[in-house]
């Protein structure tokens, strides 16, 4: 339990009419959110993301020694967030949200997902994919881990998005989050059994190489929980060889892009 995260945030809530308010406008239970004041219990990590998206912090920021984070908001003050009217085109993709979030909360969780990387060729990538429930909305964020040759410490990418079930099918679309270079969409295939084990569809992005060439790959999620432990998953992400012992076969075998004879479209594997 980090002992300055209950005073910072109740320094946080104090700029908004109440905490009723701050926990109306985060979608958070009124009790659980008093733990946290409290400091009798620590948010999960994607509840504490979201609790520093919405004051506009970070999360090693929100665990500095009160003095400290307080001499921060005095350079970056924290401004209460207005609600403005939403424009037609917002009301429209609310409406189009709204329609089938309802079938989401069963792929809730953590995933590994695996595709063939569109800047290191023959090479896979794995990475991790958070899908998780805002209010009445669905989130994921997927995460990047690479290591440069030359410099040897390990370099996180980060994307974050929406997630909507349309048709039977998982659209889920996000944007890269420190340069705003990159943006991708991925339909999945659902899984139609009570047990979520594998989703499945491709990828239409754009190389992280210098020529920027759009592109389409097919990728695989692999369920790995409704919670995990975050150090050991993150040292597992990665670019592996397509031949790695580590892959499994059925995933391999999922992800090469390749096209059968007779094909005049690349399709994702069911």
């Amino acid at each position: 339990m980090n002992e300055s995260f209950p005073e910072n945030l109740r320094l946080l809530c104090s700029y908004y009419k109440s905490i009723a308010d701050v926990c109306r406008r985060l979608s958070v239970n009124r009790p659980q959110f008093n733990r946290y004041l409290s400091g009798t219990t620590f948010p999960s990590n994607s509840t504490l993301r979201r609790i520093c998206d919405f004051f506009g912090v970070e999360e090693h920021e929100i665990l500095l020694p009160q003095s400290q984070f307080r001499r921060l908001l005095q350079v970056r003050p924290v401004t209460e967030q207005e609600t403005a009217p939403a424009t037609p085109e917002q009301q429209y993709f609310d409406k189009l949200n709204s329609v089938g979030q309802n079938r989401i909360e069963k792929y809730v969780g953590y995933y590994f997902e695996y595709y063939l990387s569109m800047a290191y060729p023959g090479k896979v990538l794995r990475t991790l994919v958070c899908i998780e429930r805002q209010g009445n909305k669905t989130y994921y964020q997927r995460t990047e881990r690479l290591t440069p040759r030359r410099s040897g410490k390990p370099f996180h990418g980060m994307y974050k998005g929406v997630v909507q079930y349309l048709g039977d099918r998982i659209f889920l679309h996000d944007y890269e989050t420190l340069t705003h270079m990159e943006m991708t969409q991925t339909i999945l295939y659902p899984t139609f059994q009570n047990r979520v084990d594998r989703l499945t569809g491709l990828r239409l992005g754009v190389s992280g190489s210098g020529e920027r060439m759009p592109c389409c790959t097919r990728v695989v999620l692999e369920f790995i929980g409704k919670e995990i432990k975050r150090n050991k998953v993150m040292g597992m992400l990665g670019l592996y060889d397509f031949e790695d012992e580590r892959l499994d076969d059925d995933i391999r075998e999922s992800i090469r892009n390749d096209i059968a004879p007779g094909e005049w479209h690349f399709r994702a594997r069911f």
